[in-house]
């Protein structure tokens, strides 16, 4: 199936664009951090606001490239390296977080070693967009495949990551013959940023929940032109794509997610009580119940912090070591890979794509407004919704939790791929990018 209108995907092959003069934008459509000529009056310096200018019934689609200015990026530097250190822990292990061997050896590469141009290069090379959808500018990724009757897939990030998180993936969606391969494999990539994140525009009113990035995702596929497309996602990008699934649009043939939603309801009720796992379940469901009780008890402060009190996390707004500490403890066996990698054992990560990672955070100044998402979600994260369009399963054994397939049975009846991988964890894309796209092209074969 080709999944979009050809009358108008392939002979506009770069959308309704609308050309606005200069097509660098000084990381535009965010809040970014810029000195201004003068200090305030304590001497500290302000933030400088620079955006398209968007008019809310604007469904224009804008090129859009970014361009860090020197001075910012010295900025950063200077910051990391009058970071005022805390004590080492007084354990020996990671109990009390994020290491401080760890942070001070990501200190030294990011202010010596570490290069944003390089990741910059990277993404000016892709075809980068912004759209008003519902007040806020969207930024995208839309990269078309030249291969004909390519399937449109939308591709959603979470928390901690980004647009970063998905870059080793887009060629071979989009080019399979040069990637291993079936011409028929192939794909239309569109990654957005969320709202609040990255180079997307930050909310300023309440209501940007997953339901409603749900909606302006649909809206964004079809303004692009497509009829037919697919969705995938991990992290806020299942929550994204389930709710996709749930409003079911006729232009929404199925998703494919990394983190599904599946925990049935007295599991939950178990989970949120603290107890022993039931007796009765199966090797792999009681794998998943030890899994997610650790995360409940050891896990999830940032998450409740986020869910609660956004505003308050001023810390890592103003500090890039307390950002990059704060983003790196997500989930634990992330953050020990991540230790491993700045040991000088990279296993799926490099230095680089940590650290592009985080500086893309903290040059668009959103780690608090990409926390509010936490505060707006109303939804229970883990427990299944009712989806009754096609839904595909992958299960990396370092998630969270490792969805058994009973589970996903059950909390989609019309499950049509469920496979067990031997390595990644929740960056799946990021970490291990060649069995994250064989996973797309085999669960996605059965829709084209």
């Amino acid at each position: 199936m080709s999944g979009h209108n050809t009358s108008v995907g392939r002979r506009h092959r770069h959308e309704t664009v609308a050309l606005v003069g200069a097509i660098t934008i000084l990381l535009s459509t965010a809040a970014v951090r810029a000195e201004t000529t003068s200090p305030t009056p304590s001497g500290v310096e302000t933030v400088a606001q620079v955006s398209v200018s968007s008019n809310p019934g604007d469904t224009v689609i804008r090129p859009f490239q970014v361009h860090v200015p020197d001075e910012v990026l010295a900025d950063l530097r200077r910051r990391i390296a009058t970071t005022k250190w805390p004590q080492r822990e007084t354990v020996t292990d990671a109990s009390q977080g994020v290491q401080l061997a760890t942070m001070q050896k990501l200190a030294r590469y990011w202010q010596t070693e570490y290069d944003w141009r390089k990741v910059e290069a990277r993404l000016n090379a892709l075809p980068q967009f912004t759209t008003n959808i519902d007040g806020v500018d969207i930024h995208l990724i839309h990269v078309r495949s030249n291969h004909p009757n390519a399937l449109p897939v939308i591709i959603t990030h979470g928390w901690p990551g980004s647009i970063i998180e998905q870059l080793k993936i887009i060629g071979p969606l989009t080019d399979p013959t040069a990637h291993g391969g079936r011409a028929e494999d192939a794909f239309d990539v569109v990654i957005p940023s969320l709202p609040g994140h990255g180079f997307s525009g930050q909310p300023t009113t309440t209501g940007w929940d997953p339901q409603r990035i749900a909606r302006a995702w649909v809206e964004l596929m079809k303004r692009l032109g497509y009829t037919r497309f697919v969705a995938q996602g991990g992290d806020w990008g299942d929550a994204v794509s389930e709710q996709m699934a749930l409003q079911a649009p006729p232009e929404l043939l199925g998703i494919h997610t990394n983190m599904p939603a599946t925990v049935p309801d007295d599991i939950a009720k178990s989970l949120q009580n603290g107890d022993p796992s039931p007796s009765g379940l199966s090797a792999d469901e009681k794998n998943a119940y030890d899994q997610l009780a650790f995360f409940y008890k050891h896990g999830l402060a940032y998450a409740q912090e986020m869910s609660n009190r956004p505003q308050t996390l001023y810390g890592i707004e103003d500090s890039p070591i307390g950002l990059a500490a704060w983003m790196l403890d997500h989930d634990i066996r992330s953050y020990e890979l991540i230790a491993r990698v700045f040991d000088g054992h990279p296993e799926g990560l490099t230095r680089d794509d940590i650290l592009d990672n985080v500086t893309l955070y903290w040059l668009t100044n959103t780690a608090v407004s990409s926390a509010r998402l936490y505060w707006e979600n109303k939804l229970a994260f883990f427990a299944s919704k009712g989806i009754t369009i096609p839904v595909a399963v992958s299960v990396f054994p370092d998630e969270i939790y490792a969805v058994p397939q009973s589970w996903a049975e059950k909390a989609f009846p019309k499950l049509i791929h469920y496979n067990r991988l031997d390595q990644g964890g929740h960056f799946a894309a990021w970490e291990q990018p060649d069995l994250f796209v064989q996973e797309l092209r085999a669960a996605f074969n059965q829709l084209r």
